[in-house]
């Protein structure tokens, strides 16, 4: 995995990451989460693209960048028909999957197969689709990822065939709540049994609320180390945190009622992902838009117009020249950032934004990050859309950010 070509990457995190001393607490947690940020951290992307889309108003001249995490969202975007996405990270697990995404978009025959291999990621005959029509259109280093071993000794592209949203750092970690659940002779999945939105919620404060009383589950939620898993690092936790005046046992709980009761498990497949760890197997079940049967047509004719690339968010921007970009989708990046990185990235983007470009971003906690942290002369550029921020943060049906903040250029 530590390649010489991937150590220039892995710097790179851990510049984005660290900002205490070694031998400190707050360093050691640090250096912790980047040891396990060097897999594979999120199957599934956990923002909601629907949301995504509407907030960026995305025309066909569109130039899109963004980081690309698990890569759901980056296929997605091309139902809105931009002229161009860009997708950058730093890890070389999610650079990977994206590649192989638009591989399989563009040479798997149906859309069948392309369900088989990314709806259900758990039949054998994804192995042998790999072997005999992915691997010969993906590149050395993404052919030498897929078929080189995890350090359970498993052959990563073999998750295709037994369940590829068990994997990884958030899979690994919601199998982990699934098994704490089950200590207390809980079962996530009751939730999924439910009909109605009201009989969601009556399992929820029966069933799984009660579970955040326990004495283990109060002191586990209470250690930063425990959220590794949802790819969230120590100074991202203290936001989250302090988002409630109760504390984190009141932010956390809040964030999975909102998962389980706010919207009907028909729409909501973060639910499925969550509570039955993977997709619905129906043939109604909800899935990402780059999944589902109606979209599979114009996501294969408009894959090629998905550039991956493994590199930092702000190096890809100062790489670009003055107003050529048009939407910038950050995640929740900016969490992890100093006052200098927040900066410099906001200087790039607005070098580079052309008119009406928008930035779109989520945040452990609820308000924007912006203001006090970025210089006046930079952030007076942007409008910041509150009300519709608002709005956006309460139906983005992920419900793990405490905001999804929308900036607009001024005229």
């Amino acid at each position: 995995m530590g390649s010489i070509a991937s150590q220039p990457r892995n710097r790179a995190v851990r510049t984005a990451v660290h900002r205490h001393e070694h031998l400190s607490k707050e360093g050691l947690l640090e250096r912790a989460f980047t040891f396990a940020f060097r897999g594979l951290v999120y199957a599934q992307i956990w923002e909601d693209p629907e949301v995504d889309m509407e907030a960026l108003a995305i025309t066909p001249d569109c130039h899109l960048v963004t980081i690309a995490s698990g890569g759901c969202n980056v296929l997605s975007y091309l139902t809105a028909d931009p002229a161009k996405i860009t997708a950058v990270d730093l890890n070389t697990a999610h650079i990977a999957l994206n590649k192989l995404k638009v591989a399989a978009a563009q040479h798997l025959p149906d859309h069948a197969a392309f369900h088989r291999f990314f709806g259900q990621a758990n039949r054998a005959e994804n192995i042998a689709a790999y072997r005999e029509t992915l691997a010969p259109h993906l590149d050395e280093t993404t052919r030498r990822y897929w078929e080189g071993r995890d350090l359970a000794g498993r052959r990563r592209i073999k998750g295709f065939a037994g369940g590829f949203y068990k994997r990884g750092l958030l899979g690994g970690f919601i199998g982990a709540a699934h098994l704490l659940a089950k200590l207390y002779r809980i079962d996530p999945r009751e939730l999924l049994a439910a009909k109605t939105p009201e009989e969601q919620r009556e399992i929820f404060e029966r069933r799984l609320a009660p579970v955040f009383d326990k004495k283990f589950v109060r002191w586990l939620i209470e250690q930063p180390a425990s959220l590794f898993g949802l790819g969230i690092p120590p100074a991202q936790y203290e936001a989250l945190a302090a988002d409630d005046p109760r504390g984190i046992k009141a932010v956390l709980l809040r964030r999975l009622e909102k998962l389980a009761c706010d919207f009907d498990l028909s729409d909501n497949y973060f639910a499925w992902q969550a509570f039955g760890r993977g997709y619905g197997e129906g043939a109604d079940a909800p899935l990402p838009p780059y999944l589902r049967a109606a979209n599979h047509e114009v996501v294969r004719e408009r894959a090629s117009r998905v550039e991956v690339r493994h590199q930092n968010f702000v190096e890809y921007l100062e790489s670009m020249p003055e107003g050529s970009l048009d939407r910038y989708i950050l995640l929740d990046a900016q969490d992890w950032m100093t006052d200098a990185q927040l900066n410099r990235l906001w200087g790039e983007i607005t070098r580079t934004a052309k008119p009406e470009a928008r930035v779109l971003f989520r945040t452990a906690a609820a308000p924007t990050l912006l203001p006090g942290r970025v210089a006046d002369a930079i952030l007076d550029r942007w409008d910041y859309a509150e009300a519709e921020s608002l709005d956006f943060t309460a139906r983005d049906r992920s419900a793990i950010y405490g905001g999804v903040h929308l900036y607009r250029l001024k005229p």
